[in-house]
């Protein structure tokens, strides 16, 4: 910067003429030189212009200049904001000089109002996020595009490869696009309709051809031997080996699609879409309802990593997209739960689902719930339970509306260990329904039940309302002087310390002289009648007689 500023002030007067002593030779060269000059000054205005809305690391005067590349940093550490931070201009600029440099300014403005901003690395990357892959650090890309990743979908480790080889993988597969793309050009200008194949891609197709020929020979005995250590060694941590298990041509075909996934689930990383390390399913597709999800639950990280969910509402399959979806309920046969229909009045059914008889629809009704219930801890161990599941028919099939879970055999006489109102149908009815099943159930079996404990918000309403609901009904009922807490669990199945908490919360429990009475408020009754006869003859009751259930026999 200093040499050149000297060369052009030695061609030049300081009012911008030319030295009279001077020769016709030197005044060639010296004119030369200047429209040099000039053009470098613009070009490091237009450099200056261009960067200064993006942060640099290190503030060089010197080497911006030297080099026209980049202009040097504030003693902040951003790029200047204007030009009056910076003087890069020379002091012998002649007012045209000036106004050329104003025009460049001008019209790199327009270029830096299509261009975007550049992200720093805290804005794309979250470092206290790591892979879940075992063994793995992080670093690296399935793309080969990012430095970092911090999900299956871009470790390198899990799909068997380096970093390094990811990278190596990227320039081939760009370099081949590049080619493809001016391959299509070149063919697109000269397509006609019904163009037959070139000779070009004639051969290809036959090497493809001869390539596929030897994919169904199979693995030998060492390759087998190989493929079983690695599954035995890394279990579901790592992607099984590919190499002989078809054609190397079709298994690129494969890693390509595996990094275009990978990078477009970034992209959607970088975007907010999927949140980093949460895995939470946002959204999931149930039948004709969309619904928002509360809770995070246990999917396979390859599904929960999506957002998004479709399960089928028969069988409860999980899958990744409405095209799987839609192909499966074209095959799915399934209308109902699995099990034993155990009630029906209209169109409510109760099907009594076991555990150990139908494992996998009952693992897949846990997982669904959890995304509702957040003190839910039961997922994959469903054998020592049954699940009573309710549905409402229509002519598409029996759609699920809630259900609840029970030990086979408790020894604290729960008779509901999870249970869940669909979102669907909450606010309608149906969770007293369950819970009144719940409890005719243990009438049936002649013992006294009560939830297992803890009970989520909306659980400890539903109950609570319920216990509220049972105690007044038998309250207008009775016609005796003296109530016993023991002869109401008798008839109601109702644990005594459920109906203690629910008298004290309802003022009717009294301590007077050493004897607890319990009180009639004949307020509460009748507010209880008159929603009642509002109410009218619903069909969300449970009716005893629809019952048919017989206790099940030890395990």
């Amino acid at each position: 910067m200093p040499r050149r500023r000297q060369r052009h002030m030695a061609g030049s007067g300081s009012d911008g003429t030319e030295d009279s002593d001077s020769s016709a030779e030197r005044e060639q060269t010296n004119s030369s030189e200047s429209d040099g000059n000039m053009s470098k000054r613009q070009r490091l205005t237009r450099a200056s212009t261009r960067l200064s809305q993006s942060s640099q690391d290190t503030p060089d005067l010197k080497r911006a200049a030297d080099h026209d590349e980049s202009p040097p940093l504030t003693p902040t550490g951003n790029a200047p904001s204007s030009e009056s931070e910076l003087d890069i201009s020379s002091p012998n600029a002649s007012h045209d000089e000036s106004q050329a440099k104003d025009q460049a300014s001008r019209d790199s403005d327009k270029d830096l109002s299509h261009r975007p901003k550049r992200r720093r690395c805290h804005e794309t990357y979250n470092f206290n996020m790591k892979c879940p892959t075992p063994g793995c650090n992080s670093l690296g890309h399935l793309t080969g595009k990012h430095e970092r990743h911090f999900a299956v979908s871009g470790c390198p480790l899990y799909h068997n490869l380096s970093a390094d080889e990811c990278k190596v993988k990227a320039i081939s597969r760009e370099k081949q696009e590049e080619e493809m793309k001016v391959q299509e050009e070149s063919n697109s200008r000269h397509a006609t309709r019904h163009q037959t194949p070139t000779s070009k891609q004639s051969r290809y197709k036959e090497q493809v051809a001869e390539i596929r020929k030897g994919r169904n020979s199979g693995l030998q005995k060492e390759q087998k031997e190989k493929h079983m250590e690695h599954r035995q060694t890394h279990s579901n941590t790592r992607e099984p080996l590919l190499e002989n298990i078809t054609s190397d041509y079709d298994l690129e075909l494969f890693r390509k699609a595996q990094a275009r996934a990978s990078e477009d689930l970034e992209k959607l990383r970088i975007q907010g879409q999927i949140t980093e390390g949460s895995n939470m399913i946002k959204t999931i597709l149930f039948g004709r309802y969309e619904l928002d999800t509360w809770y995070h639950s246990p999917y396979p990280e390859e599904y929960a990593r999506l957002g998004r969910l479709y399960v089928c509402e028969f069988c409860l399959k999980y899958m990744k997209s409405q095209t799987i979806l839609r192909r499966h309920m074209a095959k799915c046969v399934w209308k109902h739960p699995p099990g034993d229909e155990v009630y029906r009045k209209g169109a409510i059914s109760v099907f009594e689902v076991d555990g150990k008889k139908n494992k996998i629809y009952c693992q897949n009704l846990c997982l669904l719930a959890k995304l509702f219930l957040d003190h839910k801890t039961l997922y994959y161990d469903v054998e020592p339970f049954l699940f009573y599941v309710m549905t409402e028919a229509d002519n598409t099939g029996c759609h699920l509306v809630g259900y609840f879970s029970k030990e086979k055999n408790s020894f604290l006489n729960y008779n509901v260990s999870c249970i869940l109102t669909m979102p669907q149908y909450m606010r309608q009815g149906f969770g007293k329904m369950l819970i009144d099943f719940s409890y005719l159930l243990s009438k049936v079996e002649e013992k006294v039940g009560s939830p297992e404990r803890p009970l989520s918000d909306l659980g400890l309403i539903s109950y609570r309302s319920y216990w509220k609901e049972v105690l007044l009904r038998y309250m207008c009922n009775f016609q005796g002087k003296e109530i016993s807490i023991k002869e109401i669990s008798q008839e109601t199945a109702v644990n005594p310390v459920d109906i203690v908490s629910t008298l004290q919360s309802l003022q009717m429990l009294k301590y007077w002289k050493g004897k607890h009475l319990v009180l009639k408020r004949q307020d509460l009754i009748d507010e209880w009648k008159a929603k009642e006869i509002k109410r009218g003859n619903s069909n969300k009751t449970i009716d005893p007689s629809s019952l048919k259930w017989t206790p099940p026999k030890g395990t």
